[in-house]
């Protein structure tokens, strides 16, 4: 059995982005954290004041916003620790479990919000729109900053743990957008239902949002294949290397965000090891690997023909 590292990226290609430090992180998410925790104290005055449920829907969702970006400061922290005889590959799938947490905050969340805004929307109580435009675009402003903050951290090391974080504050900033609309709505009109439907709209965002980090976070939590990477393509690939004449069990998944692994049992030609020619085989299946896909971790087992009688794998 014969094992490789891989850690070239592809060509054309730059330096796998998550190696850059999460330190980067853990201060854009404080960052954000400061912003909206100060903001999100003074809403839930506001909205106890002014009756309106769209704020407090918003402050609702800040709250998530809050204990997404505690659990995403955590995370990447944890994440940041070396690996250990325990944890092989360290503690970096602490990013998709604070994701998942993400994601059911904001489904939990938009399901609580839907049942008092359809409430509402049969017997809507008074509303004071004045004071929900101007906490509104207030916390637009405020959550753009946070957003832009989130952006870049994401953008120098893309992290699921901290697209979690960006959804919910993302998803906020549009909610805020919303509500500023209802609060219009209502100056003008006296339509005081514009609010509930505005709390209505904020929880179709979270639902959306939340679903998408549910799918994403559940897809690398069971292992499934890297979307990007198709097994097709490397099994094509491999096969047509020189002396290989199979591959199987081929399996990959992701460890956390930006770090794909795969393993393979490729068999060669008998002759190869009578002759010595496995490690040059080993080099060419990494090479081909470095040269068209982008895994940080591969694991190759060589075999030769003859020793399909002895395998018993039920994997393709």
């Amino acid at each position: 059995m014969t094992h490789a590292r891989l850690g070239t990226p592809k060509a054309g290609g730059h330096p796998h982005s998550h190696r850059v430090g999460p330190d980067a992180d853990v201060r854009y998410l404080l960052m954000a954290l400061g912003l909206i925790s100060a903001f999100m104290a003074g809403e839930v005055v506001a909205a106890i004041a002014s009756g309106s449920l769209a704020l407090l829907a918003d402050a609702g969702h800040m709250l998530t916003d809050v204990g997404a970006l505690v659990a995403g400061v955590w995370a990447a922290r944890l994440a940041a620790r070396p690996a250990t005889r325990t944890w092989t590959f360290g503690l970096k799938r602490a990013e998709i479990l604070s994701a998942t947490g993400s994601g059911v905050l904001l489904v939990v969340v938009a399901v609580v919000i839907t049942i008092e805004a359809t409430r509402r929307l049969i017997g809507p109580p008074p509303v004071d729109g004045s004071v929900v435009l101007a906490v509104a675009l207030a916390g637009a402003l405020v959550n753009a900053a946070a957003t832009a903050a989130l952006a870049r951290a994401n953008h120098r090391r893309p992290s699921l743990n901290v697209q979690g974080a960006l959804a919910h504050v993302a998803t906020d900033l549009y909610a805020f957008l919303g509500t500023a609309v209802a609060g219009l709505v209502i100056v003008l009109t006296g339509w005081n239902r514009a609010d509930a439907v505005a709390s209505l709209l904020v929880a179709a965002l979270m639902l959306v949002a939340g679903r998408k980090l549910l799918a994403q976070a559940g897809r690398i939590l069971l292992q499934g294949a890297p979307e990007e990477l198709s097994l097709d393509d490397v099994r094509s690939h491999l096969i047509g290397l020189e002396h290989v004449v199979g591959v199987h069990d081929l399996h990959a998944w992701t460890v956390t965000s930006g770090q794909p692994t795969l393993s393979a049992h490729v068999v060669v030609e008998d002759h190869c090891f009578a002759s010595g020619h496995a490690p040059e085989i080993l080099d060419a299946l990494q090479s081909c690997l470095g040269r068209h896909f982008d895994v940080e971790h591969a694991t190759f087992q060589l075999e030769p023909a003859s020793h399909a009688a002895h395998e018993h794998s039920r994997h393709p």
